[in-house]
This record gives structure tokens, C-alpha cells and sequence, in this order.
């Protein structure tokens, strides 16, 4: 798509192929709240209720936005402006130095084309 924008709304820069996309200042996050907390075999248990994103920026024309996987499957199916860093490149220590191409989630069934 020519003259997109893209924003990395991770907190640290993201790498794709030889381009570099510093954050932009805003990381969306992904709320969860204990709802109850209970024993199993003597072993504390918290039962979390997820999926309400919390910070992100509603969708405009041409501007694509990174963000963490979690925020991204949170919403896959429903956005079609969320990208997550993929296929990724490590250094000799096995550590994330960046990834070979960004992509999109979709639903289930690839529902959110």
C-alpha cells in the first residue's frame, strides 16, 4: 500500500528487514483484572478476566499501528490496522535483534479481511 503510515506503539524500537520504527510514545495495553481467587491441592489460584485493551488509538485511514502480540490477538478479527512483528532474526546468544516482515492477526477462519 503506497503512503501508508507506519506507528510502532510497542515501548521499544522495532527492526523489520533494514528499517528501524522507534516508538511513538503511546503502548496500548492489554487490562485484565482478578475476578476471584481460590485453592487448588494447597496452590493459590486467581481467575483473570482479559481482552479489554486499554490505550490504543482508534483506526484512521492508511496508518498502521505495531503492537504487541497480545493486544494484536486481543482484537484479531475485529482490526485490520494492527500489526505485530514476525518471523524473527536472533543473534549467536538466541536473543530477538529484530524479524524479516510484520503481520497481521486474523480471526478465526481468517475472519477480519
Amino acid at each position: 500500500m503506497a503512503n501508508a503510515q507506519i506507528l510502532n506503539l510497542t515501548p521499544h524500537p522495532v527492526r523489520v528487514g533494514d528499517r528501524e520504527f522507534p516508538p511513538a510514545g503511546q503502548v496500548p495495553r492489554l487490562r485484565e483484572v482478578v475476578s476471584a481467587t481460590w485453592q487448588l491441592e494447597g496452590l493459590p489460584v486467581a481467575d483473570v478476566i482479559t481482552g479489554v485493551v486499554e490505550g490504543l488509538p482508534e483506526p484512521r485511514p492508511g496508518v498502521f499501528l505495531i503492537v504487541s502480540r497480545p493486544v494484536a490477538m486481543a482484537l484479531a478479527g475485529r482490526r485490520d490496522d494492527l500489526l505485530v512483528p514476525d518471523d524473527f532474526v536472533r543473534d549467536e546468544q538466541g536473543r530477538i535483534v529484530g524479524a524479516r516482515r510484520l503481520a497481521r492477526l486474523l480471526g478465526p477462519e481468517g475472519e477480519g479481511r
